[in-house]
């Protein structure tokens, strides 16, 4: 398990590896205080989770994360002192798995991590099954592809994650905090707001507007209608 941190305060760093040397000794925390030459790093080192401040010297992270989805799909998550609700949308749209305001605890902070891990390392397939086929929808589990009216959704991890954990309970309701609680291991309000964005971004890009493939039962969830 390899981390890159993105973040310009030396002190988070060092707090931050200190608490995975404790709680997560396995895991190989990188660091650069700068997005300068962020494609070349994540390209030679491969890392399973990205952690990135918003707040850097001469480049927002928006404009790194951009830079990021660009040629990767390596889980992100933002770090941040900005609270505000269009930051947190504006990272989730933009492609961010997660999003951690400053000051954070260093043990949600290895939870949110795990969580997105757990999501990226999930198995392709679901009971054997190698592809999902329906009216509109192909999805094929071993190769990660997903095809809408036989055109190809370019997804991101999270979005992607998303879907399958709605193909998984097709037909079914899934609460906002079913959905929250496995995608992001938390269910508080916060999580709620971003199961509706990413929902949201999910319906755009299966051109799923109005809604035909993902349902959503108002003040309850969504379900995948097959």
């Amino acid at each position: 398990m390899k981390i890159l941190m993105v973040e310009d305060d030396k002190s988070i760093i060092d707090a931050v590896t200190i608490a995975f040397e404790f709680r997560w000794p396995e895991a190989e925390v990188l660091s650069s205080l700068t997005g300068e030459n962020i494609s070349r790093i994540i390209r030679a080192e491969s890392p399973d989770v990205v952690l990135l401040d918003l707040n850097l010297p001469k480049t927002s992270g928006f404009e790194i994360l951009d830079e990021i989805r660009s040629f990767s799909s390596v889980p992100v998550i933002m770090l941040t002192v900005r609270t505000a609700d269009e930051d947190i949308v504006r990272a989730l749209e933009a492609g961010a798995d997660d999003y951690i305001t400053k000051p954070f605890n260093y043990m949600t902070l290895l939870s949110r991590v795990r969580a997105v891990h757990r999501r990226s390392a999930m198995a392709p397939g679901m009971g054997g099954q190698s592809t999902f086929i329906n009216a509109r929808l192909t999805v094929n589990f071993v190769d990660r592809i997903v095809k809408v009216d036989n055109q190809v959704a370019d997804l991101t991890q999270l979005e992607y994650k998303t879907l399958i954990l709605l193909i998984k309970h097709q037909n079914k309701l899934l609460s906002y905090d079913e959905i929250a609680l496995e995608i992001w291991g938390d269910a508080n309000e916060t999580e709620k707001a971003k199961v509706k964005i990413t929902i949201g971004r999910l319906r755009k890009k299966l051109s799923d507007i109005p809604p035909q493939l993902i349902l959503n039962v108002r003040g309850k969830g969504y379900m995948l209608k097959t």
